[in-house]
């Protein structure tokens, strides 16, 4: 890894970063390659020489070099991983483990600089003027850093220089120094994929809203951030709204948003004392959960967003931990809790190879380089209205209290029946479906799902107008016209649809409903079946019923 000496890109011209009176601070950023796969062999989850694939349960995110030889690609679904390499290993993201285990790197990076800011899991930028002058030169200072890393970690590192951000990522992935200066800066990015701004988000969200705007950018014909950056700003703001303008900025080489004023807002803080003192992350985060929760109340009254967050501690012997975190946009309190969840756990897990001294007594929080919440809001129908936001702290205090899953979303995913297509995620954990929604799924449930699904199946009875139970047979075809459901009470069945039978896969279709303990006893032993009934009553309504052995009743609908 590293910085050659004499790489340069763009040759050595015009003032360090200028466009009109805003400049671009000159960066550092330390990039180590595919982190997520590192961070699982450095806990145990992977061979180091074995071919890795890490996936976030839909399709591989991240992959190590034997799995990239192998032909494993960024993208594949884990059954054409396994196809392709069967000897691959099949990781599951977790952004915890990411954060844990990059904590003594961000430790040995300040054993050689100072200031820095962790981007993300693998990433780390600082400015460049201070370092470089103590290191004598910018590829000196790029051997100290990747020579400090391999020492402490193991890991291997890049190191790239630039005007920018965006610019220093791309050198750190390219390994090369970008030289000073906004026109050498616009050569290199103007060639770039807009697909590279992705590169500077740091949260789930951020990476969604910059995906959807790369896709329609390339729609339109503008596949390069040359392209981008000829734009007028205030055409990409009225037709992309402050993430097409975030972009822009972007791609003519400056920060995501403008730098404060000459008179920059004071920080924002928010801290409290831990009593007990925490000597293990899972204690401390409920605390830190509380605390996220106060700073973003505290801004949201402000009307300010912030670009860092510093998060501190101190032990009981009167220690001091810092270390500080970039953000993008307009923050919310779950993604401040998880930078200080993530950095609690390389704190207090043991593995960071300097864990505190003793147990922490007090933890605080300060929102940096703070800047009027007007230039990132969104609209008013957007999703940082006034609304939002308070339901938002409340459901983060009720976590608070009762732990995270105290406060459950539901999540849409693929599947057959109303049960399987939803998916409950703990409140401020990424919504990920374990199955996807838009793959075929043959044999299902007609649609629409109802709105109302029964905690547990219910065992009802079907009659026909003769009063005989109503059965499915082996061929999935109905004994008779359904006349009357029993709940135990009787209610007449004025219209019906159906049967549509489930049709499964031998192995363990039945498992997205509980398993067979869930089955009437009574009728045929036809195939698993669904059919909708419209009750009689002074409230009427529609149900889904399950024949599964017996009669079940599944859902109600609106």
């Amino acid at each position: 890894g590293g910085v050659g000496s004499g790489e340069r890109a763009g040759g050595d011209v015009g003032q360090e970063g200028a466009i009109g009176a805003e400049t671009a601070v000159r960066r550092v950023v330390l990039w180590v390659p595919d982190w997520p796969v590192t961070a699982a062999v450095i806990e145990g989850l992977a061979e180091i020489t074995a071919p890795v694939a890490v996936h976030d349960q839909r399709a591989v995110l991240v992959t190590s070099v034997a799995a990239r030889r192998s032909g494993v690609r960024r993208g594949m679904r884990r059954r054409s991983a396994q196809q392709v390499c069967p000897e691959v290993t099949l990781v599951a993201a977790d952004p915890v483990r990411d954060a844990r285990a990059f904590e003594p790197v961000a430790q040995a990076i300040e054993g050689a600089v100072a200031a820095i800011e962790v981007v993300r899991p693998g990433l780390v930028t600082f400015p460049a003027r201070g370092a470089v002058r103590h290191a004598g030169s910018e590829e000196r200072l790029a051997e100290l850093l990747v020579s400090a890393v391999a020492e402490e970690t193991g890991a291997e590192s890049q190191v790239g220089f630039a005007d920018g951000t965006l610019a220093a990522t791309l050198a750190a992935r390219a390994g090369v120094v970008v030289a000073p200066g906004w026109e050498a800066t616009m050569r290199f990015l103007a060639a770039q994929d807009v697909g590279v701004l992705a590169y500077a988000t740091t949260s789930a969200r951020a990476a969604a809203a910059t995906a959807e705007l790369v896709d329609v950018l390339r729609r339109l014909g503008l596949r390069t951030l040359g392209a981008l950056a000829g734009l007028e700003a205030g055409d990409v703001s009225a037709r992309f709204g402050p993430v097409g303008l975030a972009a822009h900025r972007l791609a003519r080489g400056l920060d995501a948003r403008p730098a404060a004023g000459r008179r920059p807002l004071e920080d924002v803080t928010a801290s409290v004392v831990l009593d007990p003192p925490a000597e293990r992350s899972d204690v401390a985060a409920f605390a830190a959960r509380s605390l996220a929760e106060e700073l973003s109340e505290r801004m949201v009254r402000r009307g300010v967003v912030c670009r860092r967050i510093e998060v501190r501690a101190r032990t009981e012997d009167g220690d001091e931990l810092s270390r500080t975190w970039g953000l993008d946009g307009a923050p919310t309190a779950a993604e401040l809790t998880d930078r200080v969840r993530w950095q609690l756990e390389g704190w207090l897990s043991g593995r960071s190879g300097r864990p505190p001294s003793a147990p922490l007594m007090g933890l605080a929080l300060v929102a940096q380089e703070i800047t009027p919440a007007g230039a990132v809001a969104e609209a008013l129908w957007g999703p940082n209205t006034r609304g939002r936001l308070q339901a938002e702290r409340a459901a983060l205090r009720v976590q608070g209290l009762l732990g995270p899953e105290s406060v459950l979303v539901p999540v849409l995913q693929g599947g057959r029946d109303p049960r399987s297509v939803t998916r409950l995620v703990a409140w401020g954990d990424e919504p990920v479906p374990l199955r996807r929604p838009d793959a075929p799924w043959p044999g299902s449930a007609p649609g629409p799902w109802p709105a109302t699904v029964l905690a547990k199946p219910r065992a009802v009875r079907v009659l026909d107008a003769g009063g005989a139970e109503v059965t499915i047979s082996e061929r999935g075809l109905i004994s008779g016209d359904p006349a009357r459901l029993l709940l135990p009470e009787s209610r007449r069945v004025t219209g019906w649809a159906g049967p549509w039978p489930v049709v499964e896969r031998w192995w363990g279709g039945r498992s997205e409903r509980g398993g067979r303990s869930e089955r009437g006893e009574r009728g045929g032993a036809g195939p698993r079946a669904y059919l909708q009934a419209r009750l009689e009553g002074d409230d009427p309504q529609a149900v889904l019923l399950v024949h599964d052995g017996g009669w079940l009743l599944d859902a109600v609908y609106d």
